[in-house]
């Protein structure tokens, strides 16, 4: 079973900037992909951004050039840096994490309790 804390959401002004974290613990053998979802008031779970173990990195159209994602394998974290905040970016952040767990190689895809990130004047 693998395990995922998120945390560094809040309440900004539009223009500001946040940072989010998300540690992922527990019977880890190797992460594959580590991400960023977020899902607003009456609307569909959404991608924000993604990374891969190789580098290689996905990011919506509505955040490319404000959000940054990056990894910290070492410590299974991943962060994402988001500036020039904008009120259609409030929503709750999930983080998401897919690899395989110790015990088998068994597949994982495991998701946060999610954090929320508000920005209003």
């Amino acid at each position: 079973q693998v395990q995922l804390v998120e945390s560094g959401g809040g309440l900004v002004q539009p223009g500001g900037s946040l940072r989010l974290s998300c540690v992922a613990s527990g019977r880890i053998f190797r992460i594959d992909s580590m991400g960023w979802y977020r899902q607003a008031p009456g609307k569909q779970r959404e991608l924000v951004a993604t990374l891969t173990s190789h580098g290689s990195t996905i990011y919506a159209d509505s955040v490319k050039g404000r959000f940054t994602i990056s990894r910290d394998n070492a410590k299974n974290t991943v962060y994402l840096q988001m500036n020039n905040l904008k009120p259609e970016d409030t929503a709750v952040y999930y983080c998401n994490a897919m690899g395989l767990e110790v015990f088998n190689r068994r597949a994982f895809n495991s998701w946060g309790q999610g954090t929320q990130v508000t920005i209003s004047s």
